[in-house]
């Protein structure tokens, strides 16, 4: 089945990554998980990048939060950016989401690393029936929680 890589600007951005990984095992998409500095290792992240066969990239940084624009302007493949939360969140939330023309980067909330593991289902789910039918049902069962949550008040 289709690929996710998740890219960590540093190791202490794995609880968000986690996130992402329950929602990705739950669908049994296959990923992988590597940590790689926008700033400290751009080799790294450029060789990363570039040799990787994933359908879809999660970059999950936080502070100036470059990772997932550095991602974006290597491959035209779709990247998810999850901003983390910290001392500068507002400067982390506009890093991902001001990207320049040409060079968009799909993001989700802070340390919102499950929606960025619901988009890439999603997002590999167009040319997969199975997948969608899947992620219905997965709506399905948040509508059930909620209306069960509502109905124990």
């Amino acid at each position: 089945m289709s690929k996710v890589l998740i890219l960590m600007g540093s190791k202490s951005d794995l609880p968000v990554a986690e996130k992402g990984t329950t929602i990705l095992k739950r669908f049994g998409i296959e990923y992988e998980m590597k940590v790689a500095s926008a700033h400290r290792t751009p080799k790294r992240v450029e060789e990363i990048v570039t040799n990787s066969d994933a359908d879809v990239f999660i970059a999950i940084a936080g502070l100036s939060a470059a990772l997932p624009g550095v991602v974006a302007s290597l491959t035209t493949r779709p990247v998810i950016g999850v901003p983390v939360s910290g001392a500068v969140n507002l400067d982390a939330l506009l890093s991902v989401t001001q990207m320049p023309p040409g060079i968009p980067v799909a993001a989700v909330g802070l340390d919102r690393g499950d929606n960025a593991g619901i988009l890439a289902v999603e997002i590999l789910s167009v040319g997969t029936p199975a997948l969608r039918k899947k992620l219905a049902d997965y709506r399905k069962e948040m509508e059930e929680k909620v209306i069960a949550d509502s109905d124990s008040v």
